[in-house]
């Protein structure tokens, strides 16, 4: 009988460990520079695709992988006569995702260098990331 106790219990230790890693998140959001796309997948399936805008000639939006090093719900760029940035969540130095109003550009490289996106799908990039976690979410950047 307690053997038989004992098994249940290891059973249910790997049912719940492996329940718990199963739940962890793993927030991907792909910007393809040379389609000015973000797709954004969490696990490998495919949440959002996105027109994005990244860097204009004479700038770069730089390729790699990183994760969020900081996120503001509203964030005004000193560099740039304090543009407004919703939604910024930052992930290498002063290179951000955020929402813009100039969605005419979207599809098309328009920025300093950041990666830009609608404010609403920016608003819902932002929120996954808080809702998943920065240390579970990477931003990679291609092409």
């Amino acid at each position: 009988m307690k053997s038989i106790l004992a098994a249940m219990a290891a059973g249910a230790v790997v049912f719940l460990t492996s329940t718990a890693s199963g739940t962890a998140s793993n927030l991907v959001a792909h910007i393809d520079i040379a389609a000015q796309t973000m797709t954004v997948t969490d696990n490998g399936r495919v949440l959002h695709r996105w027109p994005v805008s990244t860097a204009r000639r004479g700038f770069t939006t730089p390729r790699g992988t990183y994760r969020p090093t900081r996120m503001h719900k509203m964030w005004h760029s000193r560099k740039y006569d304090m543009t407004p940035m919703p939604y910024s969540i930052f992930f290498r130095g002063g290179y951000a995702i955020h929402g813009t109003t100039q969605v005419k550009r979207l599809g098309t490289p328009a920025s300093h260098g950041c990666v830009r996106l609608a404010t609403s799908n920016a608003k819902r990039f932002y929120e996954l990331v808080k809702f998943r976690g920065a240390k579970n979410t990477r931003i990679v950047l291609t092409n």
